[in-house]
Order: structure tokens, then sequence, then C-alpha cells
């Protein structure tokens, strides 16, 4: 036992050693001016305890060190950096409290999902799949470096309910584009462009005027922009072509006039340069009493006005770029194409008498 008196101080070190398994370098602790033995042995008890948990600890880091380890890994991985910002945030805040002491080859199954319970309980399900598809990220990134034997995370079924989306009526957009216009605010453009080609903000917001051919009347939609990527490809990856509705073809034509010294189709505002401007929708049509709806939700307007004035719904998927039929059954269901004409077999079926207020009965033959 590592435990020695010093005569000179009549006081006891302790010092205790064990080589590392994998290196075989010894990793080592001492206390020196311990006055009893009694309370040397403890103290050597302590060492020994410590000891192995440097050892563990570098054959075993914690799962703050291999979250880092991951987030460093994701430099170079085929992702946006948007998805990068994303999975770095929602680990860095629901997991690191949690397990950041963790050894990474300690946390269960039932921590996961006490974990998810516990934090994520009242989150929309898409925002819990995906914290379960990072977790599962991390654990794999353990599993590949050997770090783990097995990847805890539990194979969980998430309902994603397909919520009708609030979505504006023909009557609200003509609303809406008539008072932008006759204010004379800034957005009047960025509305009309939106509500009358559906194209998401990022694209409306990476639209050159090489992309437009007023004369056949197509926008090629092959680029998009967010904060964190700046100019990339659309969020499908694909390129589409968007028909140019008669109506805002004179807009159009006056943006390219006032437009000499810019490629691009919509005026730069900065609150636009901020990501501000679904806040400025809500509090426009809030001023204007119209019903509130977030800026994406003016593409899943146009999605649903053309749907509703019978554009079959593979030519709406084409140009607004979805290649999900389940998306695209949203938008149907809000505009009553998945039931129409449902009841036209029960049209020849009179039961109310108009002529003297009388009601004919359904009687049992």
């Amino acid at each position: 036992m590592g435990i020695k008196l010093d005569i000179e101080t009549n006081t006891f070190s302790v010092i205790y050693s064990k080589r590392h398994p994998k290196t075989r370098v010894p990793v080592g602790l001492r206390r020196k001016g311990i006055k009893t033995k009694q309370e040397a042995k403890r103290v050597y008890d302590e060492l020994v305890v410590q000891v192995d948990r440097k050892i563990r600890e570098q054959i075993v880091p914690t799962w703050k060190s291999v979250i880092e380890d991951y987030i460093s890994s994701l430099q170079v991985a085929d992702i946006t950096n948007t998805t990068r910002y994303n999975r770095e945030k929602l680990l860095r805040y629901h997991t690191i409290q949690a397990w950041g002491s963790k050894h990474i080859d300690e946390i269960t199954t039932d921590d996961i999902h006490r974990l998810l319970n516990d934090r994520l309980l009242g989150n929309a399900e898409s925002h819990r799949k995906f914290f379960i598809k990072c977790v599962r990220g991390v654990f794999q990134f353990a599993l590949e470096k050997q770090l783990i034997n097995r990847n805890p995370t539990p194979m969980l079924k998430f309902k994603i309910k397909s919520k009708i989306k609030k979505v504006l009526n023909e009557d609200q957009i003509l609303s809406l584009l008539k008072k932008a216009q006759d204010q004379e605010f800034q957005w009047y453009p960025h509305y009309s462009v939106a509500l009358f080609t559906g194209l998401r903000n990022g694209e409306l917001y990476a639209l050159r005027w090489n992309q437009v051919n007023l004369e056949k009347r197509q926008i090629l939609v092959n680029c998009s922009w967010s904060s964190k990527d700046g100019f990339k490809s659309t969020k499908s990856g694909d390129d589409r072509i968007v028909e140019i509705p008669m109506p805002l073809l004179p807009l159009l034509r006056e943006l390219k006039l006032k437009s000499a010294d810019s490629d691009f189709v919509l005026p730069r505002l900065s609150r636009w340069d901020r990501g501000e401007q679904a806040y400025d929708l809500r509090l426009f049509l809030r001023s204007n009493d119209l019903p509130e709806v977030r800026f994406h939700d003016l593409r899943a307007s146009w999605a649903t006005l053309l749907l509703d004035k019978d554009v079959p719904p593979a030519k709406v998927m084409a140009m607004g770029g979805w290649s999900d039929l389940k998306t695209m059954m949203i938008y149907m269901r809000k505009a009553g194409i998945s039931i129409r004409n449902s009841t036209s077999v029960l049209d020849g079926l009179e039961t109310h008498n108009v002529d003297g207020g009388k009601v004919v009965e359904f009687r049992s033959v």
C-alpha cells in the first residue's frame, strides 16, 4: 500500500499508481501532509477510485466529449450548414446538462426515453423525431469509433400529424395585394411574386433576372438562399419551371425597369436580410383585418388556390417542387379536392318537400 510516514513532519504521504491497460503508461495521484494513518488509508481508497476514473475517461470519453468530436465531424459531412447548426443546437440544449459528465457507454435506452419524456414531451412530434435522429447519429459515431458496443437509441415511431395548413383564400389574397399596393407597402412586390408563383422565401431571395423569361412566361427555380448556407440549390436539389401568371407580368416588367443596376428580381430590404419577413407580414395582416399567416403560408395559399381552380395536382407538385404526394395531400384536403363530387350519387334522393313545409319520411318496406 502506498502510504509512507514522513519522520521530519510526522505526517503521511499517499501515492497510488496504475498502468493504462492499452498504452501501459502509468497514471498516478499523490497526496501529502496527512496527519493520521487512519486518514491516510481513507485517502488511499479515494485515490484508487480517482485513478480508475481517469483511466476510464481516457478509454471511454464522456458524452460531452463525444458531442464535441461528433460536431467537428459534421464540418466535413455532406449536409447543409443549416442542418449542421440545428443538430448542434438541439444536442447541446437538450443533452449536455443531463448527460454531459456521463461516460458514453453508461447512457442507456431508458435514459433516452426519460430525457425524451422529461424535456420534449410538449414538443411537436416532428421535433421529437428529429431529436431521436440526432441522438442516434451521435451513438452511431461512437459505435464506429469503437467507443461502445451497441447503439442504445430506441427505435421509436412518431405519428406526424398532417394538419391542414392555414392559408388565405382567393378573396383574402386579392384584398392583401390591393391593400399592400394602395398603401405602397415595401413588401408588396414580394407578396405578389410569392402568391403568384409559390416560391419559397429563400427562392424568392435568390431569384435573379437570368432565371426569368417574360416572353415565355416562365421562371427557372434553380437556386435558394439561407442565412447559414448562403446561396445554394433548392430544398429538393432539383431545378423546376414555374409558369408566370398573366396578372403578375405587369409587376415583373415594372420591376425589370427599376432594377437596372441589380441582378435580383425583388428589391433588397434590410428587414428581409435579417429574416423579419414573417413578422412584418403578420403585422400587416393584423392591421388590415386579414387572417394572420406565416410568410411560408403564402406558398400554401398559392397551391391551394390552384387546386381549388381544378389545376391537376401533378402540375402543382411540379411547379411547387414537391416530390412527396403525402405533402400535396395536405393542400388537396384544404381545397376539398379529395372529397369534391363525393356526394353527387345522392343528388336524386329528395327527402324534403318544400311545398307546404312537409317532410317526407323514409319508411321501411
